[in-house]
């Protein structure tokens, strides 16, 4: 019941600078669980934005009245990348030797909030359900660990799919969870579920 709504939400994006890449935004209103409305979109294009400071935009809504006000920083973000099995970070001896050094015992205090390093190969899936009339499925992964998320490829038509891609995330608070979703892509429409695994930090 608000036209003056603060949501004051904070989103982190992994950004490659290889891509150029929109960020979309749209405005909904709901009125009850049935009824949505949508009350604008604004785009930003993020190769545009200054790099390494805070950006201030108000962003008109496009066709409809009202603006956004956001804040955007784009910032380089050490630790993250994806690979694939064969180039993979801790294959180099070079890279594990440094990584081994960076996270030594007296090494421990120099940054307090770089804690680890955490890498993780998604090989395959087995027996997935169907989620498709054909009675296959087009599964995708994605890896969440605190506020990071990266996902794989679509693989499509395939009830045992096989990814092989390495993903590596700096680790903030050794009590996060690594949470890993198998999804099935549909079209233009919200990926079905298929299925989750949750992984403590503290277990690994």
């Amino acid at each position: 019941k608000s036209a003056n709504p603060q949501w004051r939400e904070q989103f982190d994006f992994h950004y490659f600078s290889d891509r150029k890449d929109m960020l979309d935004i749209e405005v909904w209103r709901k009125d009850n669980k049935k009824h949505e409305e949508l009350l604008g979109t604004c785009h930003v294009d993020i190769n545009a934005l200054p790099t390494k400071q805070t950006n201030c935009l108000e962003l008109p809504l496009e066709k409809h009245p009202g603006s956004l006000l956001m804040l955007i920083a784009v910032a380089p973000c050490t630790g993250v990348s994806i690979s694939d099995l064969c180039v993979c970070p801790l294959g180099d001896p070079n890279e594990r030797q440094q990584i081994s050094q960076r996270y030594c015992i007296k090494n421990s205090f120099r940054d307090m909030k770089d804690v680890g390093f955490l890498q993780v190969k998604v090989l395959k899936a087995v027996d997935l359900m169907a989620a498709d009339f054909s009675g296959k499925s087009d599964p995708f992964c994605v890896l969440e660990l605190g506020n990071d998320m990266l996902q794989t490829h679509t693989v499509y038509k395939n009830l045992n799919p096989e990814w092989n891609k390495v993903f590596t995330f700096p680790i903030k608070d050794i009590h996060d969870v690594l949470e890993v979703t198998v999804f099935d892509e549909d079209g233009d429409k919200p990926p079905d579920f298929l299925g989750k695994v949750a992984i403590p930090l503290l277990s690994v």
